[in-house]
């Protein structure tokens, strides 16, 4: 599988892209800074760094790693080229405060705004994966994606696999990012909480 990172110099975008890269997929990192992307994709053996309009081309997938406040910008440059290859949102907005991580108030999730913007399929997840815990290897964690398209979804969740240790889970349609981002929230929570690197495994599951 050819896949292509956006925002793929970022933690978690380096972090994905050493799993991918093990599990024998072709990566390519994309930012708006060609140069870093190159310099980055260097270090985690992916097999080009690029701008971001360049790196969607070719691939099988695209997956939207931007930080939250970026995401639909990002999608809306590259929405041309990118075409109709399935686009995989893994950020959540947050909002920050004294009392804790709130879910952002907007009704709709960040995937599906970014829905609006690109031709297409977007399918969302991996959004209870940190960083920190994927940088070290296949985390014991489960993954979840949601999607309207069937084929994109399927190709979401085959990426999935290879990056936990774990199962890679459908969790409904599209509309369901909305839980899936606001999970990121009671996961950020809880570490916070409790000094630790949470992640989620389901029971009860054939």
């Amino acid at each position: 599988m050819r896949v292509a990172i956006l925002g793929g110099t970022g933690d978690f975008g380096l972090a994905l892209a050493r799993r991918l890269v093990e599990a024998g997929d072709e990566v390519v990192l994309g930012s708006r800074d060609p140069e870093r992307a190159e310099e980055k994709g260097r270090e985690v053996g992916a097999f080009a760094g690029r701008g971001n309009e360049d790196a969607v081309r070719g691939a099988d997938i695209v997956v939207l790693a931007t930080k939250a406040d970026a995401a639909l910008a990002t999608a809306g440059v590259v929405a041309e080229k990118l075409g109709t290859t399935p686009l995989l949102s893994v950020a959540s907005e947050l909002h920050f405060s004294p009392q804790g991580v709130f879910p952002y108030a907007e009704a709709r999730s960040l995937a599906e705004r970014t829905q609006e913007l690109v031709r297409a399929p977007v399918v969302a997840g991996l959004h209870s994966l940190g960083a920190r815990t994927l940088a070290r290897g296949r985390p014991d964690e489960d993954a979840f994606v949601c999607g309207d398209d069937a084929d994109a979804k399927a190709l979401a969740l085959e990426l999935a696999s290879k990056v936990v240790a774990g199962t890679a889970l459908d969790a409904g349609p599209l509309a369901s990012a909305r839980a899936l981002e606001g999970m990121t929230a009671v996961i950020v929570n809880l570490n916070k909480r409790y000094k630790g690197h949470a992640g989620l495994r389901v029971t009860g599951l054939p």
